[in-house]
């Protein structure tokens, strides 16, 4: 895939602890950013036009090639401003999840501890993983089980220390506390999950190359 360049913006969003992440700029800059925040594996990146020029950052062509800041072709009709509906609501009254519903878009709901755990004893049970880096090869293996539960089956981006514990604490060597967050920090560091700093706890996520990874 080719590396977006010019203008561009960068968004990730992490349920477990509402966090929100959007940047705008250079593509460079952007990505210097994303990299030093621990997030080069999540999120998502898309061009932004900057003007109405047929320009390469914008993917716009001009009707006049010679005249760079003619009408762009895509603009559509002239608008309208009598067929806007015109909508209003006392402040802080929009439900945004109703809204999600109308439209059939379901709202990620973050699971229980005890819902991972009983999903997480209906799957069969992984081959250890392999690697160079691979320290406890089952551990390692029953985490990526978990993580690819809460993202394909819930929705969710990253889960906390606590929750991971309590749902497959056992699966993983019997990691708990700070011997768990030392696992975690190691694959971390490794590559393979991404960590979320929320204002109350730190949340995990897999690295979309990992999850989808063979041993």
């Amino acid at each position: 895939m080719q590396e977006l360049s010019g203008y561009i913006r960068y968004r990730f969003r992490g349920e477990e602890d509402d966090v929100d992440v959007m940047l705008e700029g250079d593509a460079d800059w952007v990505r210097g950013v994303v990299a030093e925040l621990g997030l080069r594996n999540v999120g998502w990146m898309m061009p932004m036009a900057v003007d109405r020029s047929g320009n390469p950052t914008s993917g716009i062509i001009s009707d006049n090639p010679d005249e760079p800041s003619g009408k762009p072709k895509d603009m559509g009709p002239e608008p309208d401003p009598s067929r806007i509906p015109i909508i209003r609501r006392p402040i802080g009254q929009l439900d945004l999840i109703a809204k999600l519903v109308d439209v059939g878009l379901e709202h990620p709901m973050k699971p229980t501890s005890d819902e991972l755990r009983t999903q997480l004893a209906e799957v069969e049970e992984p081959h250890p993983a392999q690697g160079p880096m691979v320290t406890d090869p089952m551990a390692e293996s029953w985490l990526k089980e978990l993580l690819r539960i809460v993202v394909r089956n819930h929705g969710v981006t990253a889960i906390s220390t606590e929750t991971i514990a309590l749902a497959a604490s056992d699966y993983l060597g019997d990691r708990e506390g700070l011997e768990l967050e030392l696992f975690l920090e190691a694959m971390f560091r490794s590559g393979k999950i991404v960590k979320v700093h929320g204002g109350i706890a730190t949340g995990w996520g897999p690295s979309p190359a990992w999850l989808s990874s063979g041993l």
